[in-house]
């Protein structure tokens, strides 16, 4: 499983010098006391390493329920009575078990603290098993405000799934729900009514018949954040192919409603394109040994680990829009191309907080301007990544609070692509920067990971210098602003906007010819030309503003 000493240490001292050496975070909110139970790594939580879960439920759509339990399996790391479990209202923990014994349980809105009587022994695996039942979260608006999605489709057949990025697993199940401790596999048995198929994470392990229901159990072999796992349920149908990528053969399975069976074997094409671009830049595809999934739902999509849910109804784009605005983004299916590319940056390298997420929407992001790169060349990379500029608000830092399960701004998407496109051109040699994007997916294979872990490895890999710049276009809302002005045969600069140690060359050309210069917060720089200068251009490919002074 993903959580060590190790990694906690990394994890409050990021936090620390985060918050006090920089000082350029968001001012803290007003957090309750639910926010730091669901956000923190609390002491009913640390003791004990997830290592296997059972979860075995029936669904009820007709009644839009859930019942049944949760087998958690764990290592003791410290001796400890107190166990905290998450489960959303209004969902009821109705029993927690330990060996037969019915354990004691307070109860305090989503968090719920079961004090075990048996003694808990450094090193041993034990397990307890978490009864529940009732209605659900209904999604209002999934994945967004997810929870389940209760619907029908054309032919009135139930179309059910789960969707719980950020509101946290427990709206549907009950678990450890914080993203610092994967468990490292996990069963999921799902009893549906008959008819219909549910399809969940991993691999089909067996399908039980019952009289008037069907079991369907699903096994996880690599470790998995409790967001990624899910339930869908509907009148599905499969069809599959076999991929020959980097580590060899590869399932790739596709669940669709019955009624779509011709037009996503035509449209899920992008599926294998999908996985030949993204192994190029970014290694193997993480979970060889639990197959690869497209699942069609009743909702957009989602990113859930082996099991990508897709509802961009068979459209190019985003529902058929290019978020560029440059007509790239209708070269491919967006969902299918943004949502398998978190099978990298999410599943595989996951944030410890949630106030990381930019480690999985920033490099996402990235992504699809990488697939385009390499269908496409680096000039359609250039132009779908630049054209997403539009989107940024800059309106709060990317990096949220940490401990409270809070986000940073929507801006981690394409503000966090262009920071990576810009780190492109800083580090100058493309080759060289797949191999450190590969080396992030091979450094940290399942692993959560913080935010400094991520720049402390991408600096090591660079061998740059990029404290400031990570430092500007993550915990500031400042777009770093190069101040020029031009005389007969000489440029003066410098940079305006940007915090205290940001560093960054820029590329610029001067009557067609290309110059590097590094330009200072601190004093007017200048650059001299032997011809007097009739045309002058910042490099677009850095995101930054350009302003001619007087």
């Amino acid at each position: 499983m993903k959580n060590t000493s190790y990694l906690l240490l990394c994890f409050v001292l990021c936090t620390f010098f985060t918050i006090q050496g920089q000082g350029l975070l968001q001012d803290k909110n007003n957090f309750t006391r639910q926010d730091t139970l669901r956000g923190s790594i609390t002491a009913e939580r640390e003791w004990w390493d997830l290592t296997y879960y059972h979860l075995d439920i029936e669904v009820n759509p007709d009644e839009k329920t859930i019942s049944g339990q949760n087998t958690i399996q764990y290592k003791v790391l410290k001796s400890q009575k107190v166990m905290q479990l998450d489960l959303q209202p209004p969902l009821k923990l109705t029993k927690v078990t330990q060996n037969g014994k019915v354990l004691d349980i307070k109860h305090e809105g989503n968090a719920h603290f079961v004090t075990l009587s048996e003694h808990q022994n450094i090193g041993e695996i034990n397990s307890v098993i978490a009864h529940y039942e009732g209605k659900p979260k209904e999604a209002v608006n999934a994945p967004w405000d997810g929870g389940i999605s209760w619907k029908k489709d054309n032919n009135g057949n139930h179309f059910v799934a789960s969707s719980c990025q950020g509101l946290g697993a427990s709206v549907w199940w009950p678990n450890k729900d914080h993203m610092y401790d994967e468990v490292d596999s996990m069963l999921i048995s799902v009893n549906v009514p008959k008819g219909l198929t549910n399809v969940s994470n991993g691999r089909l392990r067996s399908v039980e018949e019952k009289e008037n229901t069907t079991t369907f159990n699903w096994f996880v072999s690599n470790p998995i954040n409790n967001y990624g796992i899910n339930i869908n349920i509907g009148d599905y149908t499969n069809f599959s192919e076999v991929y020959k990528g980097e580590k060899g053969d590869l399932d790739m399975n596709y669940y669709v409603l019955k009624d779509n069976l011709e037009k996503a074997k035509e449209h899920f094409k992008d599926a294998p394109k999908m996985m030949k671009a993204f192994e190029h830049w970014f290694g193997p595809y993480p979970f060889y040994e639990d197959s690869f999934k497209l699942v069609e739902v009743p909702y957009l999509g989602m990113e859930h680990q082996s099991s990508v849910t897709y509802g961009n109804k068979y459209m190019k784009g985003y529902l058929g829009r290019d978020l560029s605005g440059t007509g790239l983004g209708l070269k491919f299916d967006f969902i299918i191309i943004h949502e398998a590319g978190h099978e990298w940056f999410a599943n595989n390298i996951t944030n410890v907080d949630i106030a990381d997420m930019w480690i999985h929407e920033g490099f996402t992001a990235y992504s699809e301007n990488l697939f385009l790169d390499y269908y496409y060349g680096k000039e359609a990379s250039a132009d779908y990544v630049i054209g997403t500029r539009k989107n940024i608000q800059n309106d709060k830092p990317l990096i949220g609070q940490y401990n409270v399960n809070s986000e940073g701004s929507g801006d981690m998407y394409y503000k966090g692509a262009n920071m990576l496109h810009t780190l492109r051109q800083l580090v100058n040699n493309d080759e060289k920067w797949r191999q450190m994007l590969r080396t992030l997916n091979s450094k940290f294979y399942h692993q959560t990971v913080t935010t400094k872990q991520i720049e402390n490895c991408l600096t090591e890999e660079s061998g740059l210098e990029l404290e400031g710049f990570f430092n500007q276009y993550l915990r500031s809302t400042k777009v770093p602003v190069l101040e020029y002005k031009i005389f007969k045969r000489e440029i003066k600069f410098n940079w305006n906007h940007t915090v205290d140690n940001f560093k960054m060359p820029v590329e610029i050309l001067v009557n067609g010819e290309s110059y590097i210069i590094n330009p200072s917060k601190k004093e007017v720089k200048s650059l001299k030309i032997k011809s007097d200068i009739k045309s002058f251009k910042v490099d677009r490919n850095y995101y930054i503003k350009a302003v001619k002074v007087k």
